[in-house]
């Protein structure tokens, strides 16, 4: 019988969403706390690698038992949350078809990228201090529309990577204001300029294709190339031509869909 997770997950401490022989990571310890209550090995297919430090809001998996789910759906959650670290938290068990599958059967993955223009203790964790002064949103949105589409983006990928083609479909890249909650209640003076967030949504992710994006777009807010520079970059550009790559800890896989 297979299954779906549906969880998230706080990547501070954790090498990845991948099983890396020394360093500990989601996909181990989901994989060891289900082994526990199952009693016997249970391998987790995830919808997509994290990097080092990147979180999950919205993370879906799968596993396959030989017979049903040892208890109810709803005490075998409460059970597995009471074994998994306090970063990571299942919200959900649900059984699943056998031909459904947690990566290959994902239609769009999004991505969400915080940063904020001053320094505040409040949003460090989750966000990228980018003090920069005078970036130009209008001109980062202008060149969010060359992304749109299906390219190669070959430019904004790490070497080394394993994929057999570097084509994405890319349906939504954006930035916009937001105000942390925890400043709700408190008045604000233009509070909503320091705070930004960049939202990415595709069929499919290079590895470290989103921090590369931000990192190029940076650039191009900071008046150190035009917009178009972007679609030159997708043309023709290599990855050491496109803008630095900006930290892990600022990054979110927000939703995936099937």
């Amino acid at each position: 019988m297979r299954y779906i997770l549906s969880l998230s997950y706080d990547g501070s401490s954790f090498c990845g969403w991948q099983v890396q022989p020394s360093s500990p990571s989601v996909q181990q310890c989901l994989e060891e706390a289900l082994g526990k209550l199952c009693g016997g090995p249970v391998a987790v297919t995830g919808a997509g690698r994290t990097d080092t430090g990147v979180h999950a809001t919205d993370y879906v998996a799968h596993f396959d038992l030989t017979g049903s789910l040892p208890f109810e759906a709803s005490d075998f959650c409460y059970k597995l949350n009471a074994i998994l670290p306090r970063s990571i938290v299942v919200h959900g068990i649900f059984p699943a078809s056998d031909d459904f599958h947690a990566r290959f059967s994902a239609k769009q993955r999004s991505y969400t990228y915080f940063i904020h223009r001053k320094k505040d203790p409040f949003v460090a964790a989750y966000s990228w201090q980018c003090g920069f002064p005078g970036l130009d949103f209008d001109a980062m949105n202008e060149a969010c529309r060359y992304l749109l589409g299906t390219h190669d983006f070959s430019c904004f990928e790490k070497t080394g990577g394993a994929n057999k083609t570097s084509l994405c479909t890319v349906t939504e890249a954006f930035w916009k204001p937001y105000t942390p909650t925890l400043y709700t209640v408190i008045p604000s003076e233009a509070k909503e300029s320091l705070y930004w967030y960049f939202r990415v949504s595709a069929d499919r992710f290079l590895r470290n294709m989103v921090r590369a994006i931000v990192g190029t777009l940076i650039e191009v807010g900071r008046g150190k190339h035009d917009p178009q520079w972007v679609k030159e970059l997708i043309e023709t550009g290599t990855r050491g031509d496109a803008g630095e790559s900006v930290p892990g800890h600022a990054l979110f896989l927000s939703k995936v869909r099937y």
